[in-house]
């Protein structure tokens, strides 16, 4: 029986009109549609096919307040066993893998599958973090992922070429595209994730090393600037003077 556990963030849909308040300090949640982390999502989804017919379970854990059970209850609902959420505010990767690094300490698994970054702060940190802090291998960003007995084959896209690496478990490992095909849950699946358990743990002390400052949204796009095209010149001239690309 493989026991895995995947990692998921609740994240702002991507329609949602972003701002702050507090003298842009503060993100602004008024109105906002949180999901569950689409790279989790395919994380998740390979955990459900690892253990498929009874091979193992999948339990997801999340570092959040009460108001990401509803996304926590979309993962029961794909076909996680069981939850945990850390009863927290995330306040960066590090306060995040060293939550889970805790829990996992006192409660350890075959396999610990992140997405490869949360489409909101895109770090790709947690993995590597919690390889480190519970002192077992990690690999990020991986795109096929299969077990054999207790040991693991993952590829993993490198410059030129692919890499496949043969790993022991327990490891940690940051899943992408083509890992998994994300899940639709069903009714059933939506029925049933009422009643499956959703532990919540207090969180453990640790020092935070980092503070937002501020926040800004990006700079509104510019007009675009046709060029003819047999006038080549001005278009080298536009890009070097103005896009500043050459």
């Amino acid at each position: 029986m493989t026991k895995i556990l995947v990692c998921i963030s609740n994240v702002p849909d991507t329609t949602t009109k972003i701002t702050f308040t507090d003298n842009n300090t503060q993100f602004n949640t008024n109105g906002v549609q949180f999901i569950l982390n689409p790279y989790d999502e395919i994380a998740l989804a390979r955990a459900i096919e690892l253990t498929d017919g009874g091979k193992g379970s999948v339990t997801v854990i999340n570092v959040g307040e009460a108001a990401t059970d509803a996304t926590i209850r979309k993962a029961l609902a794909i076909g996680a066993t069981d939850a945990v959420r850390i009863n927290a505010k995330p306040h960066d990767a590090w306060y995040v893998a060293y939550q889970i690094a805790e829990y996992v300490k006192a409660n350890p698994f075959d396999l610990i599958l992140t997405g490869r970054e949360s489409i909101d702060y895109n770090g790709s940190k947690v993995a590597g973090m919690l390889g480190e802090l519970l002192d077992i291998p990690s690999v990020s960003i991986i795109k096929k992922l299969d077990l054999d007995g207790s040991t693991a084959t993952v590829e993993r896209e490198i410059e030129g070429g692919k890499e496949v690496l043969s790993i022991p478990m327990p490891f940690v490992a940051g899943t992408a595209e083509g890992v998994a095909e994300p899940k639709i849950p069903n009714m059933r699946g939506i029925m049933g994730a009422r009643t499956k358990p959703l532990t919540v743990v207090e969180p453990a002390e640790v020092k935070t090393f980092s503070e937002v400052l501020s926040y800004e949204t990006p700079a509104p796009r510019g007009q675009v600037k046709l060029v003819d095209a047999g006038d080549p010149a001005q278009l080298v001239e536009l890009l070097h003077t103005q896009a500043r690309v050459i």
